[in-house]
């Protein structure tokens, strides 16, 4: 719902909007995040997310200043639009196990009244916050009863794009590659940024074909995802956590685990065929002939073996539907990526492999928050227009848009924990 004067001053603006990102069986990971405007939410099996705008103490872009550069704008062929208000978008994180912590951060910011004070009507409407995902069928009357919110479910699929495209538009250093321990941004021209293969990796995995602004369709996808891995390595190593597994896994060794060409061809490469000693020719393989049993193998090895055959899947089901699509640009997103070297090594190598390094993996920086921004990029839902047409300018504006001024704070190298922010502005027409 559009927020209205009452409930949402200027002096004490914020915006909010929660994400998850789980799933809504076993706590595992479901990109299909749950989403937010206005005052918005959401939560799912394992992390909800918050996407909140906050404005700085000279958020008002007005007066002499404004003004003038208000003219200057309009007197420019490549720009009608003027900033009106200045702030930074904020980002953070909870996992749903603890989502009273979630609504306790909310009701100690006010997000969900807008910062501002209780409205003195108690029998005035409710806010309503877009919500998509697990946790928007799961916590509803949690969040009604503790911060008198609603939850609106918000289509999961349009906010994934359309935070996607926001993304890597206009934020610099948002995608990177990673292989071999090298780390390098990529710079996105938006002109040449159509059509991609963007691949959401939640519990299961989603591949969707983007081809421009709402322009997408969902060509592909598996059930052998985050909630597999998750599930299998509960089951296997008894980590209590998805962080912990993905930390068991880091200090493991597959090869205890898997078969290899080398194992087969006494440690010789398949070199007709294009195959290193070291390529894995069965995940897991060992554990067939191997006079062992399962207390015999390593719960960190066993870890690593599972993150590898999935991650595996997973690169080469997204080479073959880029080849499909001849689509050359694959963006990897979803919190079952977690910046985990290993894990984005191994997507890489997938892809580079099937592809005959003809196309590579790429990630991005935000990449458990692309549908929260994306429900959030959408400006007639999030009260924007309401607060500049009542409080901020004579009028209401047309159209609105944002621009990042400045990357994530905090994180010269560019790296991004989840709980940081961007400086930005809002333009008007």
């Amino acid at each position: 719902m559009k927020l209205g004067t009452e409930s949402v001053p200027s002096e004490n603006f914020k915006i909010l909007l929660c994400l998850p990102e789980a799933i809504g069986w076993a706590n595992v990971y479901n990109p299909a995040e749950n989403i937010c405007s206005s005052d918005g939410c959401a939560c799912s099996g394992s992390l909800a997310k918050l996407v909140y705008f906050t404005k700085d103490d000279d958020h008002l872009v007005d007066g002499e200043e404004g003004i003038s550069h208000r003219k200057a704008l309009e007197k420019s062929d490549s720009s009608k639009q003027y900033p009106v208000l200045n702030g930074k978008l904020n980002f953070k994180k909870f996992e749903t196990s603890r989502i009273n912590d979630c609504i306790e951060f909310i009701k100690s910011m006010k997000l969900h009244i807008g910062g501002s004070q209780p409205q003195e009507n108690p029998g005035s409407q409710p806010i309503a916050i877009k919500a998509t995902g697990g946790g928007a069928y799961k916590y509803p009357d949690l969040f009604k009863e503790r911060l008198g919110i609603i939850l609106d479910k918000e289509d999961e699929m349009d906010c994934l794009v359309a935070g996607a495209n926001f993304l890597l538009e206009v934020v610099h250093q948002e995608a990177f590659t990673y292989m071999g321990d090298q780390k390098q941004f990529v710079q996105i021209d938006p002109n040449d940024l159509y059509p991609y293969l963007l691949v959401n990796i939640g519990s299961g995995v989603g591949m969707i074909k983007v081809e421009g602004e709402g322009k997408f369709e969902r060509v592909s996808g598996t059930s052998i995802g985050g909630g597999t891995f998750w599930g299998l390595g509960k089951l296997l190593t008894k980590c209590k956590s998805f962080d912990e597994l993905l930390e068991l896994s880091y200090r493991g060794n597959n090869r205890a685990v898997d078969m290899l060409v080398g194992d087969i061809y006494g440690g010789m490469d398949y070199s007709k065929i294009g195959l290193s000693s070291t390529a894995i020719a069965s995940s897991f393989g060992k554990a067939i002939s191997d006079n062992k049993e399962r207390g015999d193998y390593k719960p960190e090895d066993i870890a690593r073996s599972l993150l590898r055959m999935i991650s595996n899947n997973i690169g080469q089901i997204s080479y073959l539907n880029a080849l499909r699509f001849g689509l050359k640009r694959i963006f990897f997103g979803g919190f079952f990526i977690r910046r985990h070297p290993f894990t984005m090594d191994t997507l890489s190598v997938a892809v580079n492999f099937w592809s005959k390094g003809e196309a590579k993996a790429m990630f991005l920086r935000h990449e458990g928050f692309l549908g929260g921004v994306g429900a959030f990029m959408s400006s007639d839902k999030h009260g924007l227009k309401e607060l500049l047409a009542n409080q901020v300018v004579q009028r209401s504006p047309s159209k609105l848009s944002f621009a990042v001024d400045k990357t994530l704070h905090g994180s010269p190298d560019g790296e991004f924990n989840g709980d940081e922010s961007i400086e930005c502005s809002v333009y008007a027409a």
